[in-house]
């Protein structure tokens, strides 16, 4: 029997709400929806969840602006978080990472894939997370040309 994670989904787009609750639901978690980084911050304050999922891309506060407020909190600074963005370019991977993020999946995503990635991180303590960023970052910055 898997352990219930109390995932908060924050992204602009209701067709990814809607696939992540379905998803993250059927693999068993509670899930908790924000369509804006404002609603997020406030939910996440109010009682923190196990794990994040953030996209990048939202009006008013993007997602490295809540990054910067999860990573300020004491509440919520090492709640683990999952970035899910369309924002694939090297540069928006490296800052994702290096603003607090501990691991990027790229959208479009395979339903499967997300909740495989989430599972692998809330597995991980905050030093073993710390430690799998700077590995992801050395393999962008090896990406560079």
């Amino acid at each position: 029997m898997r352990n219930v994670v109390r995932v908060l989904v924050i992204d602009d787009e209701p067709d990814v709400l809607l696939l992540c609750r379905v998803n993250l639901r059927h693999d068993g978690h509670e899930v908790l929806e924000a369509p804006d980084g404002a609603t997020g911050l406030a939910l996440a304050a109010e009682a923190p969840p196990d794990v994040v999922v953030l996209d990048l891309m939202m009006p008013a506060m993007d997602g490295y602006g809540v990054l910067a407020a999860l990573r300020d909190a004491e509440a919520t600074r090492n709640v683990p978080v999952l970035v899910l963005s369309a924002k694939t370019q090297i540069e928006d991977r490296r800052r994702s990472l290096e603003s607090g993020g501990d691991v990027f999946l790229s959208k479009p995503f395979a339903p499967e894939t997300l909740g495989e990635t989430l599972r692998e991180l809330v597995a991980l303590d905050p030093a073993a997370r710390a430690e799998a960023r700077a590995s992801a970052l050395r393999a962008i910055e090896d990406e560079r040309p």
